[in-house]
Parts: structure tokens; sequence; C-alpha cells
């Protein structure tokens, strides 16, 4: 069987393909499959392990043979779904697979801003904890979570693992499913589901955890944050458009919130005109480059499980498949 493995650098360079390799002929290649160089590339291959590569129309028409992609990721909207149905070809994806690395990454992000641990590193580091007489510093107050309100939109996998943490801490956890469904189903009895106005009213930490769809894309804007506390703070580890950046850029500018932690921008790579650019402030904002799904771990997962939706494809069984 022969298979193409494209964009490896996206998944990393220290992951074990062995697994992937004993499954057929597999030919890797660090960058995407493209319109333009899918006639070279995709003669003869029957399965197509992917990223973020666009699968279009005219990509399909230089694949004859292609009878299976398989995303290295949970979503699948760079994935033409309804053409790949016209021409038989099934498309799988892999879920769950980076929750607790997400989930983990979610405090990473809110640990950095709220204890303002930049601003301790660079005291340390910099010679002044030395050159001081006094055994600490506390001039830069923090909070504890415990006794907080801990606000969650999307209450999947990662919102109810990052729940759990946070109940653990002692916060008092509320949530906003990204449907926008106004009634608890019984998965819900241990959090307190309330509107989106009341999330926003009443969380001293809110943190993103759902889809993008029409119901969510520009969520959280303007009129999101004139609603939200002054002292919170914002965690995006869901999906970049969901936060109005050029509005969030203005409420942590106007301080109408303390500080915001992202994982995902609108533009990736970063667009050299995103406002967010101009706010070089520690305390308020930390952005990281969409590597809270990429622990060792859950990369290792990804794959493994790319093998097994493959596995699963050749014995003409149904896993993961999306269409």
């Amino acid at each position: 069987m022969k298979i193409v493995a494209a964009e490896i650098d996206s998944v990393g360079n220290d992951i074990d393909y062995t697994e992937l390799s004993q499954i057929g002929d597999v030919t890797f290649y660090k960058d995407k499959v493209t319109e333009a160089n899918a006639k070279e590339r995709m003669d003869g291959v029957e399965i197509l392990c992917i990223n973020k590569s666009r699968i279009t129309k005219e990509l399909l028409d230089n694949a004859p043979d292609l009878k299976l992609i398989c995303e290295f990721a949970t979503g699948f909207d760079n994935v033409d779904i309804n053409e790949c149905a016209k021409r038989g070809i099934k498309v799988a994806n892999v879920a769950g697979y980076s929750t607790m690395s997400v989930a983990q990454h979610t405090f990473a992000l809110l640990f950095y801003l709220m204890e303002s641990l930049h601003d301790y590193d660079h005291f340390v580091k910099d010679g002044e904890y030395a050159a001081q007489e006094v055994f600490t510093k506390l001039d830069i107050p923090y909070h504890e979570i415990d006794g907080m309100t801990w606000g969650i939109i999307g209450m999947g996998n990662i919102g109810r693992k990052v729940a759990q943490i946070a109940t653990a801490f002692g916060a008092k956890v509320i949530f906003y499913p990204a449907s926008g469904r106004t009634k608890n189903t019984a998965l819900d009895y241990e959090y307190e589901l309330v509107s989106f106005d009341e999330l926003l009213e009443r969380s001293d930490i809110l943190s993103l955890h759902c889809p993008l769809t029409d119901k969510t894309r520009n969520l959280i804007n303007k009129e999101a944050f004139y609603k939200m506390k002054d002292s919170a703070y914002l965690i995006n580890v869901a999906r970049g458009p969901v936060v109005n950046e050029q509005d969030l850029y203005e409420a942590l500018k106007e301080e109408e919130i303390a500080g915001a932690g992202l994982d995902v921008l609108s533009v990736e790579p970063m667009a050299k005109e995103n406002p967010l650019l101009e706010l070089q402030d520690s305390k308020k904002l930390f952005i990281t480059p969409h590597m809270a799904w990429a622990s060792v771990e859950a990369r290792e997962r990804c794959v493994h499980e790319v093998c097994l939706n493959i596995k699963a494809f050749e014995k003409g069984e149904v896993r993961n498949i999306v269409n």
C-alpha cells in the first residue's frame, strides 16, 4: 500500500514513525501537499496523511488512486468532504489525543499571567534579588484561584478536564455550552450551566474550549469585554477567530480585563499587522505559537491513532470516519 505522509514538520521530527512505516510504503514530506505538487507526489498513492493541507477538487483530480485521507488532527475543515464523498474517498480524523496537553497548557498560560512570572524571572536574573536585603518581593501582588469563579465555554473533553483541575484548585466552575443550548443534560450535573451574559459577568477566569462555528466566531468581542470584570483573565486555547483580536487589544489597553493568554490566533503564523503585537506588557498578554496540543505524548498518540485508523480501514472497519 502506497502512503504519503505530508507536513511531518507540523507533527515533529522527534516522533517515531516506525509504526506508520510498517503499514505500507510511506513517503514523508516536510511540507504540504498542494494542487501544484499533487500530480508528482500522489501518483499511485492510496492513503494520504495530512495536517493543514487543503484538499480541493483540483488536488483530488491529480490523486486518482486515493482511497483514504487521514488527518493528523481533530479538525477536518481543510478537506472538501463533499467532493471526497462523491469520489468514494473516506476521511478519518483523530479525536481526544491532546486533551491532557491542552488542559495543562491552559493553566500554564494562566499562571504566567496571574503570578507575573515574567517579571519575577527578570527580577532574579537581572541581579536585583541578589542586590537587595529583603528575602522576598511583595510589590507585584497575585491571588489564589481558590474561591474564584472559573467560566468555561465548551464543555467537551478538554473543557471538562479543565473544569476538574480548576475545581481541585478550589474554583467554582460555571459554563456556557458552545452550542448555545440553555437546558442542562444529564452530563452537566457537576457544573452550573449559565447564560452567556451571566458567564461573562461572574467569571474571574474565562477559558475557551469550543469549536469554531457560526455561533462562536467573534463571540468574545467588544460587547463581551465590556460585560467582563476588569480583574478577569481570558484564556483562549480553542480557535483564534472566537476572539475578536482588535477588540481584545482595545480591552487590554483600556484595562477592561486584567489579562489574556492565547495559544491560537485568527491568522497563523501571526500576521505582522496583528494589533496584539503592539502590547509588550507580559502581565497583560501572553501568546504561545499554537502549541498547547503538542506535548510529546499527545503527538505520539496522534500518530498511533492515525495508524489505527489506517489498519481499521484496511480491514473494512469504520473508525473515526467523518464522511
